[in-house]
């Protein structure tokens, strides 16, 4: 990405002022011939009721994608396509087997109220040869799973916080991991369980934390060591002829808890809770290799969104979420259609992208 190192104002003592961070033009591969090769483009979406979660905000979390879903829809047949949706339930492949769409936009997040039964999904549609957008079974395992995430990370080496990975609540959190903590599920997406007091100044407090969640959410967990510098969101989106990477650091206009900024479970219903700014160069270029090699490493497909903490000490990019099939939709409400607002890029032009790239194997 470009950026000039010319002044662009004389403050203080003659110090120059270092001109803002640029966004770089990012140009999206798109085939309008291939596009119109597609006679029917279903979007799937999750299934959601109340039953199936054990907290409210876990549903609510959740049951937000009937309404993303019809505006996907919506956008669809604004390209000239037909599109129609279909929920994940006992219905969805007979469906499908009966519609025999030519892709299927995957935005199933959970079936039955878990997230790791969403494989089901690209199993089905591999199984009956239908195309689909989103991460293959095994990009979706490694994403739902924190502690999986984590350790292939490591092994690509891409920095991420130290950690623990517990089953049972009463296990002993590790001394030499520091405070502060964080604690979240080990296997649900996006922010369900870190409200506004998931960051632990002490060990005892991150004890209990990690056992009354155990006890509430029936799931393991990940004791991570909070990395209290600033926050980034970081996007990939594949083309079909390059990884594109896209990214903007969280401003956030308060402390959740009154000592750390994060993002909390709360701030979703607070428009206002942060903004988004362009993340300044050399750190851009770094964060921007670590991202296509954690995308390929952790067999992503088509577009990802990680999150990243900065130690402002050593400047050191932190990944500490991976999301494969992160909420994809018009909304400026979403995170990665946010920032690639903030870099230039429409929902409709992502979407008229990623789906000329499956056009082009239409006979």
């Amino acid at each position: 990405m470009t950026q000039t190192d010319k002044p662009i104002v004389q403050i203080g003592e003659g110090k120059p002022k270092p001109e803002p961070a640029k966004a770089e033009k990012i140009e999206l591969a798109l085939d309008k011939d291939a596009l119109k090769k597609l006679k029917l483009v279903v979007v799937a979406y999750s299934h959601v009721e109340r039953e199936w979660f054990p907290t409210t905000e876990a549903y609510e979390a959740e049951v937000e994608v009937e309404k993303r879903a019809a505006e996907v829809i919506e956008a669809v047949k604004k390209l000239g396509l037909e599109a129609k949706g279909h929920p994940g339930n006992q219905y969805f492949l007979t469906n499908l087997l009966v519609d025999k769409p030519d892709v299927v936009i995957n935005l199933v997040d959970t079936l039955k109220g878990k997230d790791k039964l969403q494989t089901s999904v690209p199993a089905a549609l591999e199984l009956s040869n239908i195309p689909y957008t989103g991460a293959p079974m095994e990009g979706l395992v490694i994403g739902n799973n924190r502690n999986l995430t984590k350790r292939l990370l490591m092994a690509y080496d891409i920095p991420t916080p130290a950690f623990q990975y517990i089953r049972r609540a009463g296990t002993e959190i590790q001394a030499d991991l520091g405070v502060p903590l964080i604690v979240k599920l080990n296997e649900s997406g996006g922010s369900v369980g870190i409200d506004d007091h998931a960051v632990k100044d002490t060990v005892k407090e991150a004890q209990k934390r990690v056992d009354d969640m155990i006890g509430t959410y029936k799931m393991s967990v990940i004791v991570e060591k909070f990395i209290a510098g600033p926050e980034v969101t970081v996007c990939v989106f594949d083309d079909g002829q390059k990884n594109h990477v896209f990214m903007a650091q969280k401003v956030f206009r308060k402390k959740p808890d009154g000592k750390y900024f994060f993002t909390s479970i709360e701030s979703y219903d607070d428009e206002h809770a942060y903004r988004y700014k362009l993340v300044d160069e050399p750190l851009r270029g770094k964060i921007e290799k670590l991202a296509v090699r954690a995308f390929n490493g952790l067999s992503h497909k088509d577009y990802a969104k990680f999150d990243i903490r900065i130690d402002e000490t050593t400047n050191t990019p932190y990944f500490t979420d991976s999301n494969p099939n992160t909420a994809f939709g018009p909304d400026l409400g979403l995170p990665f259609t946010e920032v690639a607002a903030l870099h230039g890029l429409k929902f409709e032009d992502l979407l008229a992208s990623l789906l000329s790239k499956y056009g082009k194997d239409i006979k």
